[in-house]
């Protein structure tokens, strides 16, 4: 695999000659249109297929994968421009393998809400192993409130993609509460009541598993909190359920802070089958402009996390979006407006600006003038940054990692991922 970052006056055609492969294999990988112009510094996806399947009167998908040895799901992954859609046509080149081997297998969260575009969802779950549909909800008395989920968990179900229940404190203000965090961690009845309608739900409708999120958590029931997440794996496990629980980014074990404060890394680790780091939001929608997931902090967190739970156990996050800050910052007044990061390359489009690519955060961004003559500065992901993240799972031995989240689209990470892992399907 080969990342190409774009020159001035290059286009789809002069790449594709540049590298000697076809136009269509450029599109079909980046997601780029015939018509596009490209920006300078924005990324391109070199792979070099050894085998292309050219589609014959009468054939079908799954019969193609099979007679090459292969899962829907890998042709799928080969193929992204299909969309995992089951629709061919006589003459249709289809990609059956590429140079490059993989550096292994590893397993793959994604998260979605419910008014996802189904069919922006049915193209990532080739790539999955897990979808968590966001997010289940409980009162005080430990009541579960639902969620409208089950198109979300009919189309994972569809690619063998495992929907994992999302509990959190989050509130209908869009706010995680501490308050009720509190509530039923102080609160055994509710508790057991709360286990029993997870249950009761995650049977009724087919999910896989348990992923725990309470955020802001108040120091005082850092203790309680693994207490209850061991409480509702011993009731889930038997019956064949996985508890993952998500974990703020922290450093060291006396990192101050109310995001932190509350989560006990080493406690947490050995309550939980798995957590996920959720590794990004270093730039956010009220600090200054900087990378969203700078690689250098997200490296920290991962070691100080392996100093506390087994490598195997580990999900690392990584962001699906970039952010557009308006100039000057001002602290406390500042709010920057959340992109897609194909948005992000379409705004340097049309300002006419270069796109940067930052050594030590291993991020891309600009600048650029609005129509009202004020300054931004945008940060996102492109296909490099992306690689330099996926390659930490590799290096550091990781369970895998999980995208916050599914909501955009970015075709350029799909790509890049199926080129450096098999992705692992839990077995049905």
């Amino acid at each position: 695999m080969i990342i190409h970052r774009v020159s001035e006056g290059e286009t789809v055609f002069s790449i594709a000659d540049l590298y000697g492969i076809s136009v269509y294999n450029l599109l079909a990988n980046n997601g780029f249109s015939l018509d596009e112009t490209l920006v300078a510094g924005q990324t391109a996806v070199i792979i070099y297929p050894t085998a292309v399947h050219t589609v014959q009167s009468g054939e079908t998908l799954l019969g193609i994968a099979r007679s090459y040895g292969l899962t829907l799901n890998e042709l799928y992954r080969n193929n992204p421009q299909l969309g995992a859609q089951d629709r061919i046509s006589p003459g249709e080149e289809l990609f059956i393998s590429y140079e490059d081997e993989k550096l292994g297998s590893t397993r793959i969260n994604g998260y979605a809400y419910e008014y996802v575009d189904l069919d922006l969802l049915r193209s990532q779950q080739p790539y999955l192993t897990y979808l968590s549909p966001f997010t289940y909800g409980f009162t005080p008395e430990g009541n579960l409130i639902d969620l409208d989920d089950g198109a979300l968990i009919n189309i994972a179900n569809q690619f063998r993609t495992a929907p994992l229940m999302h509990l959190s404190t989050l509130t209908e203000g869009g706010n995680f509460s501490n308050e009720l965090a509190h509530d039923i961690l102080n609160n055994e009845a509710a508790q057991d009541n709360l286990i029993e309608e997870i249950v009761q739900k995650m049977n009724e409708k087919g999910f896989r598993g348990l992923d725990i999120d309470f955020e802001f958590l108040p120091a005082e029931d850092n203790l309680l909190y693994p207490q209850f997440i061991a409480k509702c794996r011993s009731r889930l496990n038997p019956l064949g359920y996985i508890v993952i629980t998500a974990l703020a980014p922290k450093t060291s074990d006396e990192q101050k802070g109310l995001l932190y404060e509350g989560h006990l890394y080493r406690e947490i680790g050995e309550a939980s089958d798995a957590v996920f780091l959720m590794t990004y939001e270093w730039g956010y929608t009220y600090g200054p402009p900087m990378a969203v997931a700078p690689i250098q902090p997200v490296r920290k967190v991962i070691e100080y996390a392996l100093s506390r739970i087994p490598s195997e156990k580990i999900l690392m996050g990584i962001p699906n979006y970039g952010y557009d800050w308006t100039l000057p910052y001002v602290s406390g007044e500042s709010r920057a407006r959340s992109i897609s990061n194909v948005e992000a390359v379409d705004i340097a489009r049309r300002y006419g600006d270069k796109i940067e690519f930052d050594n030590y955060s291993q991020s891309p961004h600009f600048n650029y003038m609005a129509e009202d003559g004020r300054e931004h500065e945008v940060w996102f992901e492109d296909a490099e940054s992306i690689r330099q993240k996926l390659l930490l799972i590799n290096e550091y031995q990781l369970m895998g990692a999980g995208y916050w989240n599914l909501m955009r689209p970015f075709r350029q990470n799909w790509t890049v991922l199926n080129n450096l892992y098999n992705i692992i399907k839990e077995n049905f």
